[in-house]
C-alpha cells in the first residue's frame, strides 16, 4: 500500500455554486470579491471530506486578467485574501499543507496566447515571490504546452518552494498537451528545472491514464486531479470564457469518480484530487476508498 497525497476538489465551481452569483470571466476572483469568507468555508469542508492540502483561490489571480476589470491594484490585496482564507482553515483543521496555484496567464486551455517568455516568466516570478512565504509548495496548474510549462517553472524556480507542474492535456488524447505537444516533450523541463512532482488537471478522467503512463518514465511522483465537465469544446477555446458554456457530466458521481482515482493509483500515483465540477462529496469518497484499500493518505 502507497502514502497518497489527497488534493481538494474544484474551488471556482463551488464558490459559483454556494454564491448564486452567475459566472463571469474573473471566475473564482469575482465570487471572492463579493463572498468574502465563502472560500475558507469550502476550503474547509474539503479538509473535512479528507484533503490534506489547500490549494489557495489565486489562480486566476493575475495581473492581465485584473487590468481587463480595471482591478488591477487589487492584485496584492486579492492574493493576500486568498492565501489568508487557506491559512486560516488549515489553522481550524489543524493540519495539512498549503499550495500556492499558479494559473494560466490570459486564458486557461490556450496554448497560442502566452506572452513572451520574458515577460510570461517575470508574472509568474512576481505571483511566486508572493506566495511563497506563505505556502508549502506552488503548483502550477492547467498548464497547456511546452512553452508554458517552460515559463512557469523558470519563474517558479527562484521561490525557494517545491514546485509541482501540472499539464491539461486533450481529451480524446492524453498522450498530448492541449496545444498538440507530446505529452513526453516534458521530460527536459522538468529535469532542467528542478520540478518535484508532474501531474495532470482538468482534463477528461478517461484521459489520464494516458498521460500518467508517460508520467511513470520521468521519475517524479506523479498524479491526476480531473474535471467533470462535459469535454472542452473548440468554442470554449477563446478569450476570456465564462463557464457557463460548459455542461457538468451528470455521471460523474463520487463513486464514479472515485473509480478513476482507484485506476491512478493502481499506476503508481501518489497525488490525486478533483478539479472543476468535482466537490467535497466527491473527495470525500475517494478518501474512503483509499482508506479502506488500505493506503495512508498524507
Amino acid at each position: 500500500m502507497a502514502d497518497i497525497t489527497l488534493l481538494d476538489g474544484g474551488m471556482g465551481q463551488e464558490l459559483i455554486a454556494r454564491s448564486g452569483d452567475p459566472p463571469t470571466p474573473l471566475w473564482a476572483t469575482q465570487v471572492m470579491i463579493g463572498h468574502p469568507g465563502l472560500v475558507g468555508a469550502i476550503h474547509a469542508d474539503y479538509f473535512t471530506a479528507g484533503s490534506t492540502v489547500a490549494t489557495a483561490n489565486t489562480y486566476a489571480i493575475e495581473r492581465e486578467r485584473l487590468r481587463t476589470f480595471e482591478i488591477e491594484d487589487r492584485f496584492r490585496s486579492l492574493m493576500e485574501q486568498a492565501l489568508r482564507e487557506a491559512t486560516e482553515a488549515r489553522a481550524a483543521h489543524g493540519t495539512g499543507r498549503i499550495a500556492g496555484s499558479l494559473g494560466p496567464l490570459v486564458a486557461s486551455y490556450r496554448s497560442d496566447v502566452l506572452p513572451p517568455h520574458e515577460v510570461a516568466v517575470a508574472r509568474y516570478r512576481e505571483a511566486a515571490g508572493l506566495m511563497a512565504p506563505h505556502v508549502d509548495l506552488l503548483i502550477a496548474e492547467t498548464v497547456p504546452s511546452l512553452a508554458s510549462a517552460r515559463a512557469v517553472a523558470e519563474g517558479a524556480s527562484g521561490a525557494g518552494k517545491p514546485l509541482w507542474l501540472s499539464v491539461t492535456v486533450d481529451d480524446e488524447d492524453g498522450t498530448l498537451l492541449r496545444s498538440g505537444e507530446k505529452v513526453a516533450g516534458l521530460a527536459p523541463i522538468l529535469r532542467d528545472h528542478g520540478v518535484a512532482a508532474v501531474l495532470a488537471n482538468c482534463s477528461a478522467p478517461e484521459a489520464m491514464a494516458a498521460a500518467l503512463d508517460i508520467f511513470r518514465g520521468f521519475g517524479l511522483p506523479f498524479g491526476a486531479y480531473a474535471n467533470g465537465f462535459q469535454q472542452i469544446t473548440k468554442e470554449f477555446l477563446k478569450d476570456n470564457p465564462t463557464v457557463d458554456l460548459l455542461s457538468a457530466r451528470p455521471e460523474m458521481t463520487p463513486a464514479r469518480y472515485a473509480d478513476f482515482a482507484h485506476l491512478w493509483v493502481t499506476m503508481g500515483a501518489t497525488i490525486i484530487g478533483g478539479c472543476c465540477e468535482t466537490t467535497p462529496a466527491h473527495i470525500a469518497e475517494i478518501a474512503r476508498r483509499l482508506s479502506a484499500e488500505g493506503h495512508r493518505i498524507v
